[in-house]
C-alpha cells in the first residue's frame, strides 16, 4: 500500500490575524513583567496589591480573619 501525496494546505486563519494575534500575546507577557511573587505560596501577583500576596493566599488570610472574629464571641 503506497500513502496518498498529501496535497499543500492553505491556512485556516489570515496572515494579518495571526500577526495581530502574535503581537497581543508579547503585549501581554511585557505586562507580566511587573508582577512580583507571593511571599507564601511564590505565585504572581501584582505590584499594585499592598501586600506582596497572590488572590488565593489573600482569599485565605480573609477566610482565617472571619473564623477567628466568629469564635471570639463563643470563648467569652
Amino acid at each position: 500500500m503506497r500513502r496518498k501525496p498529501q496535497t499543500k494546505l492553505e491556512p485556516v486563519v489570515p496572515a494579518e490575524i495571526l500577526e495581530q494575534a502574535k503581537q497581543a500575546i508579547s503585549a501581554d507577557r511585557l505586562k507580566k513583567s511587573t508582577t512580583t511573587k507571593c511571599s507564601v505560596c511564590g505565585g504572581e501577583t501584582t505590584v499594585a496589591a499592598a501586600e506582596p500576596l497572590c488572590w488565593v493566599c489573600r482569599r485565605l488570610k480573609i477566610s482565617a480573619w472571619r473564623d477567628i472574629e466568629q469564635q471570639m464571641p463563643a470563648q467569652e
